[in-house]
């Protein structure tokens, strides 16, 4: 199973549950997982965190193109059938016009492509006003799931060494 992680994954583990400061583990396992493409995210995901003036923004600048990748004519055609889609539902005209100018829209269309599941901490909702990546996903037939369920599907153990 490949994973394709949305900026929010980057952003939540670093704010709240797997900090730098007391689980490096977690970053050390998606630097792990993206060397056997396993869980890889996208060059405007890379964008939008390297844009920060924090510690993600650093780490995700050292990550390149290995890490986010860059689209390509099968991504870049996959961005019609998500654009068909998108525009096909009853989502406000602002709603459109925002998912198709950010980064949650190549990610889905990168999923699509390649054959990814998303992992995101979005949820699907009713709402027309914001188009949400779950929502896109079960329109166009992609798996999604959480940051906790990529973990446990993929066995990762953040384990305490030995006391330094």
């Amino acid at each position: 199973m490949a994973y394709l992680l949305d900026a929010d994954v980057f952003i939540r583990a670093k704010n709240l549950h797997y900090g730098f400061d007391f689980c490096p583990a977690f970053w050390d396992w998606l630097v792990a997982a993206a060397a056997d493409g396993r869980a890889v995210s996208i060059e405007k995901v890379g964008d939008e965190l390297a844009a920060g003036d924090d510690e993600l923004a650093t780490w995700a600048a050292e990550r390149g193109g290995d890490f986010f990748l860059r689209p390509t004519p099968d991504v870049l055609a996959a961005l019609g059938t998500v654009s068909r889609w998108v525009t096909s539902q009853q989502y406000e005209p602002a709603a459109v016009s925002t998912f198709l100018q950010v980064a949650d829209y190549y990610l889905v269309a990168h999923a699509l492509a390649r054959g990814y599941d998303v992992v995101t901490h979005e949820v699907a909702s009713s709402s027309t006003r914001r188009i949400k990546i779950p929502n896109v996903c079960i329109g166009i037939g992609i798996k999604c799931v959480t940051p906790f369920e990529m973990l446990r599907r993929e066995h990762a153990r953040f384990v305490l060494g030995a006391p330094s």
